[in-house]
């Protein structure tokens, strides 16, 4: 931010977040509606959005935040970089204090390296640890290097003061592209590279971990994780690889507006043929949904509407958020069915993908975990059809002569 920009920012500022909404453009109702959306993303009760809105607004208490990067490309960085509900000011400037990070930060060399150890001794136990990218092992991790430092040599220094890590990505939560055979570097994700140097938390507890793998990993899953802990004072609930169960409980297969399609036995042959035009299932080209957790069709990416997801715009999903499917398993590869049951409500059919979406709707979509809603809607499409031909039988009869 410039100075102009700074000095005519300052006047307005207050102690809570709602004091300088005028300033970010942002209407009042429109943060409620943030607030009530981001409640049900978390998959709490609507009477909770109280409290959201209360750890929104409260910027006395933010959370210290440590970035480190690894293995990666910085797509995830990037990606959070374009986020717009909230955005990366709002979430860096209000709701978390980033104490260190090699990408956002402004300071360089040693003046950087003396941010992080101010850092580390003043929030000792209470800082969040962010990873992005992968673990080096091999030869003693020589593969990757910050201020002459190894990551493990980092994750020594630096995890067993963390109050909680997040392992943000695939390469993070798994190792990502990194792993793939034949490995070169032996990368592995931040869970077992805490796990095989025995680092504990300095009193001696596990250090919890939350994963959240995607190459890169939807913001919005890491923005709904800070808020979660910043309203209930605790980490989310996850599954059995720390993944929270609000973004990847469920399958894409069972969330996917081709899922119809599959079903119905309705499959592109091949790219660019009559079914692929139409919108048909792409589980015969490699899509590998039906074995990946994620929530990609219910948030999708970009926030540009319209489908804007791999399946959505015609490419398979590639199982990049899945340990041992993305960079693992060939593109043309058939996924494994966990499932062939049809869900009792289906999302509506989309063959056509032009256009986009209103930005309430996207904020609807953006607000379920994990699509449930997406059936609700399609199914009410359909309850919607059976009334109106129901409605058109009882007039034509009426208008028939007695």
């Amino acid at each position: 931010m410039n100075r102009s920009a700074a000095s005519r920012r300052e006047p307005a500022l207050g102690p809570h977040l709602s004091d300088q909404l005028d300033v970010y453009g942002i209407s009042r109702r429109r943060f409620i509606e943030f607030a009530l959306g981001i409640t049900a993303t978390l998959g709490l009760p609507l009477r909770m959005s109280g409290q959201v809105l209360a750890a929104l607004e409260e910027t006395k208490a933010r959370p210290t935040v440590i970035w480190l990067h690894f293995q990666e490309c910085t797509g995830c960085t990037e990606s959070l970089l374009r986020a717009t509900h909230p955005t990366v000011e709002t979430l860096l400037l209000d709701l978390i204090s980033l104490d260190y990070s090699e990408t956002l930060l402004a300071a360089a060399g040693h003046q950087a390296e003396q941010a992080l150890h101010d850092s580390l001794d003043k929030n000792k136990g209470a800082f969040i640890l962010v990873v992005e990218g992968s673990v080096p092992l091999r030869d003693g991790g020589i593969y990757c290097k910050i201020a002459d430092k190894t990551p493990q040599q980092l994750l020594l220094e630096i995890a067993p003061y963390a109050a909680a890590a997040v392992a943000i990505g695939s390469c993070a939560s798994w190792g990502g592209v990194q792993s793939a055979a034949p490995n070169p570097t032996g990368a592995v994700g931040l869970p077992e590279a805490l796990r095989i140097a025995g680092i504990t938390k300095s009193d001696g507890s596990a250090l919890p971990v939350i994963t959240l793998p995607g190459c890169p990993a939807s913001p919005y899953n890491l923005l709904a994780t800070v808020l979660y802990y910043l309203t209930l004072k605790k980490l989310p609930e996850v599954d059995a690889k720390g993944r929270p169960r609000f973004a990847y409980g469920h399958l894409i297969h069972d969330h996917c507006e081709r899922r119809p399609h599959f079903d119905a036995g309705r499959f592109a042959e091949q790219f660019g043929d009559a079914g692929h035009r139409q919108g048909w299932c792409l589980y015969k080209l490699g899509c590998k949904g039906p074995e990946t957790y994620a929530n990609c069709p219910a948030i999708e990416f970009g926030d540009v509407g319209a489908n804007t997801w791999p399946v959505g715009i015609g490419h398979p999903c590639f199982g990049c958020a899945e340990q041992g499917v993305g960079f693992h398993k060939a593109l043309h590869e058939q996924a494994e069915v966990a499932s062939v049951t049809p869900p009792s409500l289906f999302p509506e059919i989309i063959t056509r993908h032009a256009g986009g979406v209103t930005a309430g709707a996207a904020a609807v979509v953006g607000a379920i975990a994990g699509g449930a809603v997406v059936y609700a809607l399609g199914a009410n499409e359909k309850l919607k059809q059976v009334e109106a031909q129901s409605t058109a039988v009882a007039k034509s009869e009426a208008e028939e002569p007695k």
